[in-house]
């Protein structure tokens, strides 16, 4: 385990098999960016391309090598897997709280049937739109998604802020993009908002720690697991440092 404090904090560990050992209710919130297992037109192109082979091009590098991470499921047993890990994070949400998961359009309906096989409450979807995505014949693949559910009824005496529904961000580049589908700080200041103060997230994905990062600047308490032992340490260090800034 890699830690720091009670606020905020790192498990390095497979995050089913994690979750499982933590306690029911314990937390007010999911946010994650869990593996699409996508960025390919079929099955084959999915599963057997690296997540850097996927999501990594010439235009988008930050001219240094990351690590590479699981990503490999089709779309049958990404919907299987989806609602397991999805169920075990309905218990470890306290009823009242929310959810919010990221996906791209091909996994959108798999997702959402998931969430909802898992015992979510179906509340909408965010869209991020990516201004910088590359052109292609046709439409433009420029949006990803963020999926929004409740455990039951969200509190009455909740009163989050209204956010919009459409977000316009770029992915971070250069030496800010610390991971392979790394997603913008400010969004994710954002979604933490959605948390009541003081709130205590989990992020089941946390990859290089963004959302840890956020909820801590935000104020409010974070518990990320991580897979891959390199992207753990780098969270675990973006936290620490955020940490020592907010100090």
């Amino acid at each position: 385990m890699l830690q720091h404090d009670n606020d905020a904090r790192i498990i390095c560990g497979e995050s089913l098999g994690t979750m499982r050992g933590l306690a029911t209710a314990s937390f007010d919130a999911l946010i994650t960016d869990p593996p699409y297992c996508s960025g390919g037109t079929n099955t084959t192109d999915r599963t057997s391309r690296s997540a850097v082979q996927k999501y990594v091009s010439s235009d988008s590098a930050s001219g240094r090598a990351m690590p590479d991470f699981p990503d490999n499921r089709d779309q049958r047993s990404f919907t299987i897997w989806s609602s397991i890990w999805m169920t075990e994070a309905l218990r470890l949400v306290r009823p009242g709280g929310q959810a919010l998961v990221f996906t791209d359009w091909r996994q959108l309906p798999a997702a959402s049937d998931a969430l909802q096989v898992a015992g979510w409450r179906w509340r909408g979807i965010v869209v991020w739109r990516k201004p910088a995505a590359r052109p292609q014949p046709g439409f433009k693949n420029e949006s990803e998604y963020i999926l929004w559910a409740s455990n039951g009824q969200i509190d009455r005496d909740h009163q989050p802020p209204y956010l919009p529904g459409v977000y316009t961000q770029s992915s971070p580049k250069g030496k800010d993009r610390q991971h392979i589908t790394a997603k913008p700080p400010e969004l994710m200041r954002h979604l933490v908002r959605t948390v009541p103060v003081g709130g205590r997230i989990l992020d089941p994905f946390a990859g290089s720690g963004t959302t840890g990062v956020a909820a801590l600047a935000e104020g409010r308490r974070f518990l990320g697991i991580e897979g891959v032992d390199a992207y753990a340490k780098i969270a675990t260090q973006r936290i620490a440092d955020q940490l020592g800034t907010a100090e």
